[in-house]
C-alpha cells in the first residue's frame, strides 16, 4: 500500500494485523495438518520426521500467537476481548472506500 495513503487512512497497523492473522491461521492448519499425517504415519522414520515438523509448528505457532498478543492484536484468553477486536475490525474495514 502507498505510505502516504496508509498515514492518511491509518491502514498500515491493520495490514499488519490481517498479514499476521493469516500467517496464523496457516501456523493452526500446518499443526492439524501434521498431526493428522503423524496418526497415518506407517514407519517409525516417518514418524520420526513427522513428529520433528509437528513440533516446529507447534513452535511457530506460539511465536506468531505471542507477537500478536503482545500487539494487542489477539485476544485468545478473552474472548470477549476477541470479538470486541474483531468488530472494531469489522467497522474499519467497512469504512474503507471500495475501488
Amino acid at each position: 500500500m502507498n505510505t502516504i495513503i496508509e498515514s492518511i487512512t491509518g491502514m498500515k497497523a491493520l495490514t499488519d494485523q490481517v498479514v499476521a492473522m493469516d500467517l496464523l491461521i496457516s501456523a493452526k492448519s500446518g499443526v492439524r495438518n501434521y498431526a493428522m499425517a503423524l496418526t497415518e504415519s506407517g514407519t517409525p522414520e516417518i514418524k520420526h520426521t513427522l513428529t520433528r515438523h509437528l513440533e516446529e509448528a507447534l513452535d511457530m505457532h506460539e511465536r506468531i500467537s505471542n507477537y500478536m498478543v503482545e500487539k494487542g492484536w489477539y485476544h485468545a484468553f478473552d474472548t470477549n476481548e476477541q470479538i470486541q477486536l474483531n468488530l472494531k475490525n469489522m467497522e474499519t474495514a467497512m469504512k474503507l472506500p471500495t475501488l
